[in-house]
């Protein structure tokens, strides 16, 4: 499994959790506002890609399928929480290789969440069970129900560059088939080809109307462009002062509003986590209920810098 911890780029940093390499205390982050619970429905993929945050793979079974009971007990923490949560999401790996992917979305949907599942559309989602499935919930619950699709570039030459060849072809099936079936798509794409925005996003508004699909390139919630996680870049550490700096409100960063629950292979119990890109950084597991979800996040992590702080992503709807 890849290395995933701080590299030679930002040696002697993000070491401490409280303090940064030059003695400076190190910005933290409460969960003030949760909006979105997520589950990662186990790191197993039908395809290996050049560069997953989560190594996910044929093979990679570090966090287990998580099961629809397992779900539901956290959703019952939710309500007995108060956590003002509205979104619930899947990932994974490919979450329609988890055997209950329906069902766990049943689940959430029944309670009135909204659900977000992160798929690649391709061949676990096309299975007959799983479209039967997908069928009923959106008869059932229609928009309250969305799929976030993996289309890493609007080309196919890029595209497979990521996730091999012909995975291109086969995520558009899969979309098409989504489309017919009147099930809300959006998009996640990568920012790994120094383009620019405006080149990219009329990249994929050409592709959606070429394949008349009812997705909004311009709207960043709609077609999401991920900042690549090199783990070798250099990279500041936030420490207290730079939220005046940078003009930025601490709520403004994901782990304000979100948490990831997780099943580790070999473990009794899932376990909860800060964030949603850092599954193996055992510093951001926080417990294994919600109530010890609620302290706060140090921010010991360049991903923290990079991809949240400075970057602004989000990996919600």
């Amino acid at each position: 499994m890849k290395d995933h911890s701080p590299h030679t780029a930002n040696i002697g940093k993000f070491q401490d959790r409280f303090v940064t390499a030059d003695g400076q205390t190190r910005a933290s982050v409460a969960l003030t506002d949760p909006k979105t619970l997520w589950f990662n429905t186990g790191t197993l993929c039908n395809i290996t890609c050049a560069n997953c945050y989560i190594d996910s793979s044929p093979t990679n079974d570090a966090l287990v399928y998580i099961t629809a009971d397992e779900v539901e007990d956290f959703l019952d923490q939710l309500a007995a929480r108060r956590w003002p949560v509205t979104e619930i999401g899947f990932t994974g790996g490919e979450p329609f290789m988890n055997p209950d992917i329906i069902d766990m979305a049943e689940r959430a949907l029944s309670r009135g969440f909204e659900v977000l599942i992160l798929t690649n559309a391709m061949a676990p989602m096309m299975r007959p069970a799983m479209q039967t499935g997908l069928q009923d919930l959106v008869a059932r619950f229609g928009a309250k129900l969305t799929l976030r699709i993996s289309v890493d570039h609007y080309s196919q030459k890029h595209h497979d560059e990521e996730r091999g060849t012909g995975s291109f072809t086969k995520t558009l099936k899969g979309m098409e088939w989504l489309r017919d079936a009147g099930i809300r798509m959006t998009v996640a794409g990568r920012t790994l080809w120094h383009e620019t925005q405006e080149d990219a996003r009329a990249g994929y508004a050409a592709l959606y109307a070429s394949h008349e699909i009812d997705i909004d390139a311009d709207n960043p919630a709609d077609t999401v462009l991920f900042p690549e996680m090199d783990d070798t870049v250099e990279v500041p550490e936030i420490t207290t002062s730079c939220w005046g700096i940078l003009n930025k409100s601490q709520n403004d960063v994901m782990c304000a509003s979100s948490r990831m629950v997780v099943k580790r292979k070999g473990a009794d119990v899932p376990a909860v986590l800060a964030c949603t890109l850092l599954a193996y950084a055992r510093e951001f597991e926080l417990g294994t209920t919600l109530e010890q979800a609620e302290a706060d996040v140090h921010l010991n992590h360049p991903h923290c810098a990079k991809f949240c702080v400075l970057g602004g992503a989000s990996c919600s709807a």
